[in-house]
């Protein structure tokens, strides 16, 4: 996992005011945690630092140039706008060359599962403990022709070395189970709506039939 190298600014001003100057001028507010000092508030580039998280995914390790100095920085949060979809406000934690830390890595699933199936993703990410200078950035896990009733659990994915599990091995992860007939649905549909308490009303032929 490489690191993104970035000019941040040390900021003074804090409050939605500030925030809302400061995204104006194409910059993202941050804050930067860890190894027992005060947080770092900073402003960094709107655009480069956006590139180097859709390049480097949640996790993305940047190596922020703050006044001269050097501090790795691994991303924790990241506020995106809802609508706008623009990112308002980003969280590090300040780590070190060889430093282990614990992350969540996003799971992605690759190739066509056998025919007739449905597969399902339990566990969007899994938690890990990896250097931070070498955090996943995703675990791919083949269902290339794989039958119905097969599980996979978080054990049986496979890790780079240097990384640890920390989730529960046994827990599912990816299931592929037989996808549901017509009548299935249906039947399902039905009940629910029976559940709800709703209730059709009858067709016009049957209507007049029973009239």
């Amino acid at each position: 996992m490489s690191s993104e190298k970035i000019t941040a600014e040390v900021r003074s001003e804090f409050g939605k005011g500030a925030a809302r100057r400061i995204r104006r001028a194409d910059k993202i507010p941050a804050v930067i945690y860890g190894h027992g000092a005060e947080p770092t508030h900073v402003t960094l580039p709107g655009h480069e630092t956006l590139m180097a998280l859709r390049h480097h995914g949640q996790n993305a390790l940047l190596e922020l140039d703050i006044d001269g100095k050097t501090q790795l920085a691994l991303t924790k949060q990241v506020q995106v706008d809802p609508l706008r979809r623009v990112i308002e406000h980003i969280d590090f934690v300040a780590v070190i060359a060889g430093e282990k830390v614990t992350v969540e890595v996003a799971v992605h699933t690759v190739g066509e599962a056998a025919p007739g199936t449905v597969v399902t993703v339990e566990h969007a990410a899994l938690t890990v403990e990896a250097e931070a200078t070498h955090v996943p950035e995703g675990f791919e896990i083949s269902v290339e022709g794989v039958e119905a009733g097969t599980i996979i659990t978080a054990g049986e994915v496979a890790l780079p070395n240097g990384v640890t599990l920390v989730t529960d091995a046994d827990a599912n992860v990816v299931n592929i189970a037989a996808a549901p007939t017509a009548a299935q649905v249906e039947a399902d549909l039905e009940a629910a709506e029976a559940e709800a308490g709703i209730v059709h009303d009858a067709p016009e032929a049957e209507a007049t039939e029973a009239e």
